[in-house]
């Protein structure tokens, strides 16, 4: 059984691997010693210390062993900022923070040789539209929220805007009014006032998008919270302010946006097949695409782990780690398929029976507990029909 918290500097051997375990995360690998190396840093020029290709030789120490904490806090999140002291201050203080509440931008690719994924929103397409009705750049960082329960007062005025799902926007007033803001709309807080964000009536993550966009310090380029590396902004909690950045020069806000249709009964994903389909039975791959998965509530940001007939494999024994990219559904030894978001692992020991197209992925980030999936193949690009044709 894999054990929910390994010890950061953890040295274990699975078969002809070892590795290293840079901070505290879940593993089932066998633990023989611990190592005080820094593996990631990012104060130095490349943060991890091994990349691929580098040859590494363990070699063994006495050393006194002494008992640390462990603490689910990331091991380079950006402290909460301290309260603000002046009204004068650009921002907002967050009362209660909801379930799940990060600050997310477009993400930070181009670092998955060094061990992190490219993160970001999940609806990117969500994003982009709140931070265009607030007259944003698309990669400006916002708010993304899960199921509601976030609730923040204006320090000073603000221009926000919310997408994705569908939820209620109360603002009450200094002196005790009420009123519901429309969504994909630029709309007022004023100092003083406080929006609360409710329950989905449909969807699962809102964002929220001030005009000028959150001003938190960038981590590898992005400012998007990573929950699986550990990096960017802390999850907020409650009292934590957030100062916004001023907006660009010649920028304005638009005109409403209008939002997506309603979730379908079924969602249809569509994908690539492989590129370890071939270790599925014949059978197994038929069912894959006509199976009704279910989003079970073990989902994150991380993947929507599902629920249906288990897969069959064709293969006996493991397959040897390699990456893997948002969109992948992989397959553990339940033959349950995990389908991978924005936060997902860089590498996996697991197949990968196919992988769903981006711009589907938007629809996978909105699905709540319950939800339906049919996986369905994506039918051949126009030139690779015209290649086969000719042949």
């Amino acid at each position: 059984m894999p054990r929910s918290s390994v010890p950061a500097g953890s040295v274990a051997l699975a078969g002809a691997y070892s590795a290293v375990y840079p901070r505290a995360s879940p593993g089932g690998w066998q633990l023989i010693g611990r190592t005080d190396a820094r593996l990631w840093d990012l104060d130095r020029a490349q943060p991890a210390l091994i990349r691929p290709g580098n040859r590494v030789r363990f070699r063994a120490v006495r050393a006194q062993a002494e008992a640390a904490r462990i603490t689910s806090t990331p091991a380079h999140a950006t402290p909460a900022p301290a309260p603000v002291g002046s009204p004068a201050e650009n921002g907002v203080r967050v009362l209660a923070a909801g379930t799940q509440t990060t600050v997310q931008d477009l993400g930070r690719p181009g670092f998955a040789d060094q061990g992190v994924t490219g993160s970001g929103a999940l609806d990117r397409g969500a994003l982009r539209r709140a931070n265009r009705v607030v007259g944003n750049a698309a990669s400006a960082a916002v708010l993304e929220n899960a199921l509601g329960g976030l609730s923040l007062t204006a320090v000073t005025d603000q221009v926000l805007a919310a997408t994705g799902a569908v939820v209620p926007l109360i603002v009450t007033e200094p002196g005790g009014g009420r009123r519901e803001l429309p969504m994909d709309t630029a709309v007022s807080l004023l100092a003083g006032e406080t929006l609360s964000v409710g329950a989905p009536r449909t969807g699962v993550r809102s964002y929220l998008a001030f005009r000028g966009g959150i001003d938190v310090p960038p981590v590898l380029g992005s400012r998007s919270t990573d929950t699986l590396a550990g990096i960017g902004p802390a999850p907020l909690t409650a009292g934590t302010v957030l100062r916004m950045l001023p907006a660009a020069p010649g920028s304005s806000v638009h005109h409403p946006e209008t939002p997506p249709d309603a979730p379908a009964e079924v969602t249809e994903l569509r994908y690539l097949p492989g590129p370890r389909a071939d270790w599925f039975d014949a059978a197994s791959l038929d069912r894959f695409a006509r199976e009704l998965w279910s989003v079970t509530a073990q989902s994150n940001r991380i993947g929507l782990r599902l629920d249906g007939e288990p897969l069959t494999r064709a293969r006996p024994g493991e397959l040897a780690s390699e990456g893997t990219a948002r969109g992948a559904i992989q397959v553990p030894p339940s033959g349950l398929p995990v389908l991978f978001l924005a936060d997902h692992p860089v590498t996996g020991g697991y197949p990968v029976i196919g992988v769903v197209l981006a711009a589907d992925l938007d629809l996978a980030a909105q699905l709540p507990t319950g939800a339906r999936i049919r996986f369905t193949p994506a039918p051949p690009a126009p030139a690779a029909a015209a290649a086969r044709a000719g042949r």
